[in-house]
């Protein structure tokens, strides 16, 4: 068995500066997939007729489809030629947003969403082959770049779902991702080179090395638990700011549910400097900066989220700690087993993204039975998580 995890490549080939670009808008284009019902849950609730609590299972769906894609999916891109899996994803992305634009009840849309989820993992399908295609030398800069284009992605695509969603209606934003995602077939058909992996390896014995992986690498297990406290942090907040600006406190709609993705672009801009941080540092170091900046976030939300200057400072130090703990636990994966580096991105953002769907349905079910505070509290409860797994690992070196 060959685990062998490069790609072999035409010694000729360089990676252009317009493919880097072009790889890393897509995959912003495509993670936005994950994120656009955020600031429309309101008005999905409406649509649909049905409680915060049941809408708030449709955006759980989708990051559990997600966690199942990254599972199940993902790993193939160790045996199979990428830019075909990449293609194959992003059509099936599309059929699975038209299926949710259509949607006409609340099983439909339950079951689209979770479609919707498993079908977007194209990011982290092209983050690994960015990584290959790069130089030794430029590897770090072209993954950083590609990087970016995710997370501007996941901040802007609630200002693109807020504005559309207010306007045109909710249906139109998904008929609109879907479009999106023909136009990247067309584009990558064009440009995107093949890529052959080196690894002999059947699909079942590479989804059980993934168990493997996680039993025999600590720190992996560390950090993908932290990843899931975390993001289930960010996703409490984000899948019930739409409840909260539409109560009588703010009287706000959609559309300013999606604005506050532009405030979160200031916080993820000052995420960057925890990298180089990281690397003077190290990243545990980052990683308790991380822990208390969204415990803060959170305090922040509870005392003073009825005020706008209030919820506008608690964003933005929501997404630096988060944003910042995800920069600190990619450097210490990516320190491990450079043979099975991308199966263990897929171990870690399985539980991410597991963190966030658990995020999305507790955030929603306590909006609707305690409102504001219990959202909060759920917030701090899941830092105190965080934070007990970080001081013991801390203990256990």
């Amino acid at each position: 068995m060959n685990q062998n995890t490069d790609i072999t490549m035409p010694k000729e080939f360089e990676m252009s500066h317009f493919l880097i670009m072009l790889m890393a808008i897509a995959c912003g284009v495509t993670a936005a997939n994950l994120y656009y019902s955020q600031p429309l849950l309101e008005e999905l609730s409406k649509f649909f007729n049905v409680s915060s609590s049941m809408i708030g299972i449709a955006a759980m769906l989708i990051q559990g489809g997600y966690a199942l894609g990254l599972i199940f999916l993902a790993p193939l891109a160790d045996i199979k030629e990428r830019r075909g899996l990449i293609m194959t994803m992003l059509f099936c992305s599309s059929i699975a947003l038209i299926s949710l634009s259509l949607a006409s009840n609340i099983w439909w849309l339950l079951v689209s969403s979770l479609l919707v989820g498993l079908t977007s993992i194209t990011p982290m399908l092209i983050v690994p082959l960015a990584a290959h295609l790069a130089k030794p030398v430029e590897r770090g800069k072209v993954i950083g770049i590609v990087m970016s284009g995710l997370l501007i992605g996941i901040l802007l695509c609630r200002v693109f779902s807020g504005i559309i969603g207010s306007i045109l209606g909710w249906q139109t934003v998904y008929r609109i991702a879907a479009a999106m995602m023909v136009l990247l077939i067309l584009i990558f058909n064009l440009w995107l080179p093949k890529s052959v992996p080196d690894t002999v390896m059947s699909y079942g014995k590479l989804l059980k090395s993934l168990v493997g992986l996680l039993r025999n690498q600590p720190v992996l297990k560390e950090a993908s638990l932290i990843g899931a406290m975390m993001f289930a942090t960010f996703s409490t907040f984000w899948t019930t700011l739409s409840f909260l600006l539409k109560s009588p406190v703010y009287n706000l709609g959609a559309q300013a549910a999606g604005l506050f993705g532009l405030v979160g672009v200031v916080g993820a801009l000052a995420a960057s400097i925890v990298g180089r941080a990281a690397d003077k540092r190290g990243a545990r170091f980052t990683l308790t900066i991380a822990i208390i900046l969204s415990a803060l976030s959170y305090i922040c939300f509870l005392i003073f989220g009825y005020q706008m200057w209030g919820l506008i400072s608690g964003v933005i130090l929501l997404d630096l700690g988060i944003q910042s703990a995800q920069i600190s636990n990619q450097a210490r994966i990516n320190t491990l087993d450079a043979a099975a580096r991308s199966r263990n991105n897929a171990v870690y953002m399985t539980f991410y993204f597991c963190g966030g769907a658990l995020g999305s349905l507790l955030g929603t079910f306590l909006w609707g039975l305690f409102g504001w505070t219990g959202v909060c509290v759920a917030g701090i409860i899941f830092q105190i998580s965080a934070a007990t797994i970080h001081i013991c690992g801390i203990k256990r070196r």
